[in-house]
């Protein structure tokens, strides 16, 4: 059996930093990245 993980990323907003994205990203499989009306804002979704 395999096991794939899955991570929501990208929801700080503003000056609100939620989660450790980049911290996270060597050890998950997929990514769920928000899109701007479920959280996050510009800012944070135009970050490399």
């Amino acid at each position: 059996m395999t096991l794939q993980l899955n991570c929501d990323l990208g929801e700080s907003f503003g000056s609100w930093k939620m989660g450790l994205d980049e911290a996270v990203m060597p050890h998950i499989d997929q990514a769920n990245i928000a899109c701007g009306f479920h959280a996050g804002d510009p800012l944070v979704l135009e970050k490399p």
